[in-house]
C-alpha cells in the first residue's frame, strides 16, 4: 500500500508541481548524460514505466529523444510502448530495462507511424521482439519511411547509426487486447487525431492510459497537414474522455492527470479552430490566420516554432469543411 500511495500523491500535484524535481524545458540539452536517453526512467505507478523525452524538437544533443517511451514489468515479460527514434536509443532503452528486471521484453507497440515512435524498431527487431502499430500507422511508416531515416541521419550523424526502416510485425485495426502477466492492457485506435494511426495503451485495472501523441500539456502540440483537428476534438470528447482515466502519461512531457492534458490539448484544439472560425467569418485569409491571438499559450515549450503554423494549417483544413 504505501509503495501504491508514493506515485498517487505525486501524479495528483503534476497540475502544479511537475515530479521528480525537474521542470520541463526545451532549453535542457540532457538530463541525463551517462546514457543516449534523455532522462533516466521513473516508475509511474507499480510497474509502470516511463524515460520522459525532451520537450524540444529532435536534436543531435537529445539523441532524438523527444517523446516519452514506457514499458510494463508484467511480471511474465515486459511491454515496451515505442520503438525509440534510433537504433541506438532503443537499445539505451533496452540497457534500463535489463537493470531493472530480468523479464524479457515481449512486445513493443508503435504509439504511431512517426520517427519517433518507429525507427527504433531496427534495434527490438534485430532482438526478435514482435511490433505492434494501427494498420494505418504501418502504411504512413511504409510510405514517408525514407524521408523519415534521412532526416534522423541528417540530425543524429553518427548517433543514428544501425537505425534502418523497420516497420511494425503485427497490425490491428480497432482494439487489441494483451494480457501479460499482472496486467490486461488494450492497445486502443480511438479514432482521428494527431497522426494517421495513433493509438492508446490502456490499463483499465490502474485506471492509466499511454495516451501518445492524443494527449500534450508542457508543450505545444504540432498540427501536421495530415492532423484531423476535428476529429481530434470528436475522439478527445468521446472515446478518450470515457475512459475516465486517472493517470496520463502522455506522448511528450511529463505523467500527469486528464484536466492537465485537457487544458492544452482540446481545450487549445478548440480555442484554436474558434479563432479561425471567427477569422474566416470576417473574411480574413490565410495571411492573417497566422496573427490570431494565441498568447495564452506563449508559455508552452515549442510555442515559437508551433504557434503560427498551427494557425495556418487550421486555417487551410477549416476553409474547406
Amino acid at each position: 500500500m504505501i509503495r501504491f500511495l508514493r506515485p498517487i500523491l505525486m501524479i495528483s500535484a503534476l497540475a502544479v508541481v511537475l515530479p521528480f524535481g525537474l521542470s520541463a524545458s526545451e532549453d535542457i540539452p540532457d538530463q541525463y548524460p551517462a546514457s543516449a536517453l534523455y532522462s533516466k526512467p521513473v516508475e509511474v505507478i507499480p510497474g509502470v514505466w516511463s524515460a520522459i523525452g525532451a520537450t524540444a524538437p529532435p536534436t543531435y544533443e537529445n539523441w532524438g529523444h523527444n517523446n516519452n517511451l514506457s514499458f510494463i514489468v508484467t511480471g511474465d515479460g515486459v511491454i515496451v510502448v515505442n520503438g525509440g527514434g534510433a537504433y541506438l536509443l532503443a537499445k539505451a532503452l533496452h540497457d534500463e530495462i535489463k537493470a531493472l528486471t530480468k523479464q524479457p521484453v515481449k512486445l513493443v507497440i508503435n504509439e504511431n507511424g512517426q520517427g519517433h515512435a518507429m525507427l527504433g524498431n531496427s534495434y527490438w527487431a534485430e532482438q526478435g521482439v514482435p511490433i505492434l502499430a494501427h494498420v494505418d500507422a504501418a502504411h504512413e511508416f511504409k510510405d514517408r519511411g525514407a524521408q523519415i531515416l534521412a532526416s534522423a541521419n541528417r540530425i543524429l550523424k553518427e548517433r543514428a547509426e544501425g537505425t534502418k526502416i523497420v516497420g511494425p510485425t503485427e497490425t490491428f485495426d480497432d482494439k487489441r487486447p494483451v494480457a501479460m502477466g499482472e496486467f490486461k492492457i488494450e492497445v486502443l485506435h480511438l479514432g482521428p487525431a494527431h497522426s494517421p494511426g495513433d493509438i492508446q495503451v490502456w490499463l483499465p485495472e490502474q485506471s492509466l492510459v499511454i495516451a501518445g501523441d492524443m494527449a500534450f500539456h508542457e508543450r505545444m502540440l504540432p498540427v501536421f497537414d495530415e492532423t484531423d483537428t476535428k476529429g481530434w476534438v470528436e475522439t478527445w470528447e468521446g472515446p478518450f474522455e470515457a475512459l475516465k482515466a486517472t493517470y496520463v502519461i502522455p506522448g511528450h512531457g511529463h505523467p500527469t492527470n486528464m484536466a492537465q492534458v485537457r487544458r492544452y490539448t482540446h481545450d487549445y484544439l478548440v480555442y484554436l479552430r474558434g479563432k479561425i472560425g471567427e477569422h474566416l467569418d470576417n473574411g480574413g485569409d490565410l495571411k492573417g490566420a497566422y496573427y490570431v491571438d494565441q498568447s495564452a499559450y506563449a508559455h508552452l515549450d515549442t510555442f515559437e516554432q508551433l504557434a503560427t503554423r498551427n494557425a495556418g494549417r487550421v486555417f487551410v483544413q477549416m476553409e474547406f469543411e
